[in-house]
């Protein structure tokens, strides 16, 4: 009996789609066996089975023609070179131990300490699981690394030491790693999170106020000490809303300041992804974690997650673009000598810029008040430099009522000053004595 080819049928679109679905499905993560159990890693060749998170909900895939074209890298002509406003050479004038983290000799606890208890999340690079400490059952989080260079491994773990004790940051309690695989694994105190997705909605207008703050707390000590975040997002906030507690974790993608040195764009999740990423520009700055934050911040007051809600790289600066206009990204180019793809000025067209008002509705407008829209807008800005520095966002009016509120737990004749006075730390003077009482 003859056997019939089988005939293809389909047209180029429609294969296209069918490759890209296929693609798309991850693979599930082995079952945990018992509510308690020791540690035990999976060899390295398991770790390729691994697929992040789904998003809560997933984009809907570019158009065709749009995924069949590719752009070129922008490129950029010398002479417009860009520094950090602040904290420029806190790696500079400190001793190399501080900041060579490839020297960094790890000193490796007791695996057997530990105890897996459930997980509670996967990363690109990790798996995360709540635990217990052997000895005196006292809760942790173990975060289970992939297979990685050593030299991000020992990046982690470097700037984890040398921010441990600051406002906010997560406490690094131990390093060990499976005597076998030699798979290693982080430590965290424990954080009763509650999920941003389900906290987020529930939040007041002075709860959004009181946690960004913290969030700046945390940022503005790791810039002080060198160090750039490059992930800040909801996913790397933990808050314990019952203890009113925040703390700024996942320092995987962090890395320390040097001026004039040129940094992987390839940092930060696609939705708080600075301009500056997007165009290229390497020689970024501290100012990075100020444009996510305040995509967090313009997300939780608009009731809109995620704020810029882009398919891809490229249609993330799209939509930026249709927000904050085009002319303004235009002198910001100019400015540090940046010149697009062709393909990619196309795609982003000519847009006005976006009233912020436009964002506003019955929903979030108890949020959206006209202080907190002008935190936004001096956040968001194209150029790097013209955002406020984490010190200086502290300062903002929005902040007035939670600087009274724990200076007067600090210093309590201050609970006695009228809320008129307080109007006089719009100036520089007095923005500096409550900054002072306020950081540890």
């Amino acid at each position: 009996m003859a056997l019939r080819p089988f005939h293809y049928n389909f047209s180029r679109d429609r294969l296209l789609l069918l490759l890209r679905s296929s693609l798309s499905h991850s693979f599930p993560s082995p079952p945990i066996r018992s509510p308690n159990f020791p540690i035990t890693f999976p060899p390295a060749s398991a770790f390729r089975h691994f697929a992040a998170a789904p998003l809560a909900r997933s984009p809907p895939p570019p158009p065709l023609d749009a995924m069949a074209q590719k752009f070129g890298k922008s490129t950029r002509r010398p002479g417009a070179s860009s520094k950090a406003r602040v904290y420029a050479d806190v790696n500079v004038v400190r001793p190399k131990e501080y900041w060579d983290y490839e020297s960094l000799n790890v000193q490796w606890g007791e695996q057997d300490d530990y105890e897996v208890v459930r997980k509670v999340g996967r990363g690109k690079y990790s798996e995360v699981f709540e635990g217990v400490h052997c000895t005196d059952g006292e809760k942790c989080v173990i975060k289970i690394l992939k297979p990685v260079k050593k030299k991000k491994i020992k990046r982690e773990i470097k700037i984890l030491q040398n921010l441990c004790g600051g406002p906010n940051i997560v406490k690094l309690l131990d390093i060990v790693r499976d005597q076998q695989s030699k798979t290693p694994s982080l430590i965290f105190e424990y954080v009763n999170n509650t999920d941003f997705k389900v906290l987020y909605p529930t939040l007041s207008d002075y709860d959004i106020r009181y946690y960004i703050f913290e969030l700046l707390k945390a940022l503005d000590y790791c810039h002080s000490q060198g160090i750039m975040h490059r992930d800040v997002k909801p996913h790397n906030v933990m808050i314990d809303h019952e203890q009113r507690k925040l703390r700024l974790i996942d320092w995987g993608l962090a890395e320390f300041y040097h001026p004039g040195k040129e940094y992987n764009v390839r940092v930060a999740s696609r939705y708080f992804k600075g301009p500056e990423l997007l165009v290229d520009l390497q020689d970024y700055d501290y100012s990075l974690d100020l444009w996510s934050l305040g995509c967090m911040f313009a997300g939780m007051i608009f009731r809109k997650e995620p704020f810029f809600y882009g398919h891809d790289n490229y249609d993330q600066l799209v939509k930026i673009a249709k927000v904050l206009g085009t002319d303004e990204l235009s002198a910001y180019l100019d400015k540090y000598r940046i010149e697009l793809d062709p393909h990619l000025a196309a795609l982003i067209g000519r847009h006005s810029r976006k009233p912020w008002a436009k964002f506003i509705n019955v929903d979030n407008h108890h949020l959206a008040v006209p202080e907190a829209v002008d935190f936004v807008d001096k956040l968001l800005r194209y150029d790097h430099q013209e955002r406020p520095t984490a010190k200086e966002a502290m300062v903002s009016s929005i902040f007035f009522r939670i600087g009274k509120s724990q200076l007067s737990r600090r210093l309590p004749c201050y609970s006695m000053v009228p809320n008129y006075l307080w109007c006089l730390l719009s100036y520089p003077t007095f923005s500096w004595i409550l900054i002072l009482y306020l950081m540890p």
